[in-house]
């Protein structure tokens, strides 16, 4: 396969993640909204070739194929939260988070289909998924509560499934590599930091944080990035 084939998309997925983080930044300017009409939908295509082209004809393990699959649907899922979220208002947020709770659901079942055996979880990065769990979702849905009664039960569902998708990346089977489970645990790990930032600025501060808003976007867009490298780079 010609090594082009994976590194064009590759960092053409890159380039987008940059300029879209940039351009949430500055969402006073009228132009750089426009432009994330046109570049945010753009980032989930683009990673998914590269995924697709890396993953190609791979198959030492029988049990790969869920994990693949599993990513490519989390990666379409995202697609669908990421353009739900460009709209304004309520419905298109509640559109988002459930696209997004689609993901990872997608990412669970992906990974736990390559899960190891009990000796080989990582214990301390699950008690971190509990520590989230417990302390994120209740305040994160009080937060959201505050604002609107509605969006409390969504948000405590998200965040659940949220903490789970972390957690599931911790009970890998090593025989997937140890760079390979490192990158995609980076991966998850990152998504749980971009959901807080956005929570954060979406229900506990009073006006919108600019700076905020680009590294939401970056933490994002490097979360998909290393859970897609670290599935496609597995044994």
């Amino acid at each position: 396969m010609p090594r082009s084939r994976i590194v064009i998309p590759g960092a053409a997925y890159a380039a987008l993640a940059i300029a879209d983080s940039v351009a949430a930044g500055t969402s006073t300017s009228a132009a750089a909204r426009r432009l994330r009409y046109v570049i945010k939908p753009a980032l989930m295509p683009v990673l998914a070739a590269a995924f697709l082209e890396g993953t190609r004809g791979r198959t030492a393990r029988t049990d790969g194929n869920l994990l693949r699959t599993g990513t490519a649907v989390a990666q379409a899922f995202s697609w669908g939260g990421d353009v739900a979220l460009l709209g304004a208002g309520e419905r298109a947020f509640l559109t988002g988070v459930g696209s997004f709770f689609g993901a990872h659901v997608a990412y669970i079942a992906a990974f736990l289909s390559v899960r190891g055996q009990r000796k080989d979880y990582d214990e301390a990065g699950l008690r971190l998924a509990a520590g989230l769990w417990l302390t994120a979702a209740p305040l994160m849905s009080w937060a959201a509560g505050r604002k609107d009664p509605a969006l409390r039960g969504p948000v405590a569902a998200y965040a659940t499934i949220l903490c789970g998708m972390f957690a599931t990346s911790r009970v890998l089977d090593p025989g997937l590599g140890q760079g390979a489970r490192r990158t995609l645990q980076a991966g998850t790990a990152l998504f749980v930091l971009s959901d807080t930032l956005l929570a954060t600025q979406k229900f506990l501060l009073t006006e919108p944080r600019p700076a905020l808003e680009s590294a939401v976007m970056a933490t994002y867009t490097a979360a998909q990035g290393l859970i897609a490298a670290g599935v496609a780079s597995s044994a």
